[in-house]
């Protein structure tokens, strides 16, 4: 017995839109002694807030981890899918066992060993998840810009995948890439245009 038995975990999800790089995934227990002031949905953070709270969550939270899908994941099983793949992964990585687990969203991730419930908004209005959502997105947009590093000509590190007028103008003059998403459409496109990437 920890003590900790009846903390519940916060799990969310970063990375369903774009049309390149895994789909990431977080769990957090927070620490009730140890509260974290500015916690809110990561989609409202700026980048250096978001950063400066993930630090902060790494080292207050009484436990935590992130988990991912790949992309070839993501184009076998679909992103719903492959999302909630994540966000299991998340959950399996926690170094404490919660009573219960909190997802933001409509939908619970099958296979989960503990009792979950779904929250509509949850991003913004269970500390947990908002702590979650932070930490996925920190830790996507970090393996974003490793793998910018690697194909420079999409301009990830501004978009990091997202369909943006200058992402998808990159894919058209260059063809998808070996990180592209195969399922999503205009990828898709880009392939019957371009052939398969290398």
């Amino acid at each position: 017995m920890t003590g900790f038995e009846w903390t519940a975990a916060g799990v969310d999800e970063a990375g369903r839109g774009p049309l390149c790089g895994p789909v990431y995934a977080a769990a957090v227990i927070l620490d009730p002694a140890r509260p974290i002031d500015g916690l809110n949905d990561s989609k409202k953070l700026s980048e250096k807030k978001r950063e400066a709270l993930a630090l902060l969550i790494r080292e207050h939270a009484l436990a935590w981890a992130v988990g991912f899908a790949t992309v070839e994941e993501i184009d076998r099983m679909n992103i719903l899918h492959a999302s909630m793949l994540a966000m299991r992964r998340a959950v399996e990585g926690l170094v404490v066992q919660p009573c219960e687990v909190l997802i933001d969203g409509n939908r619970v991730p099958p296979g989960l060993a503990i009792p979950a419930r779904a929250i509509v908004g949850g991003d913004a209005s269970e500390p947990a998840i908002s702590a979650a959502s932070i930490l996925a997105k920190t830790g996507r947009d970090q393996e974003m810009k490793a793998l910018a590093l690697l194909y420079p000509q999409y301009g990830i590190v501004r978009h990091k995948g997202y369909p943006t007028p200058e992402h998808l103008a990159a894919l058209r003059e260059h063809g998808p890439s070996p990180i592209h998403r195969r399922s999503f459409a205009p990828v898709a496109q880009c392939i019957l245009d371009f052939g398969m990437p290398d």
